[in-house]
């Protein structure tokens, strides 16, 4: 297994109940498929640098992942159709 960053951006306006339903949605899409979160940084309402999908602002998380390349597959697809995902990153990590 690889070690993995994630990090999504949900909308700034959604509610704290709301919100917390949608984040542990997304882990569980990722844990279902045998995905590994070791670390969970929620780094709370920041502001863009420019708009993007009409929000001047989000809320980031920031997941560090153990995985294989294909346990990923289905996290991406669905959270590219979430619309209460404003952009998210995969990239792999090669850090501690």
């Amino acid at each position: 297994m690889k070690k993995y960053e994630i990090m999504y951006i949900l909308r700034a306006d959604l509610e704290d109940a709301s919100r917390k339903k949608e984040v542990e949605k997304l882990h569980n899409i990722l844990t279902k498929n045998g995905v590994k979160i070791t670390k969970v940084d929620e780094w709370g309402v920041r502001d863009f640098a420019y708009i993007i999908k009409d929000q001047k602002k989000g809320y980031y998380v920031v997941l560090t992942v153990l995985a294989e390349a294909d346990q990923l597959n289905e996290f991406s697809r669905l959270i590219r159709i979430n619309e209460n995902v404003i952009r998210h990153l995969i990239t792999i990590s090669h850090g501690n």
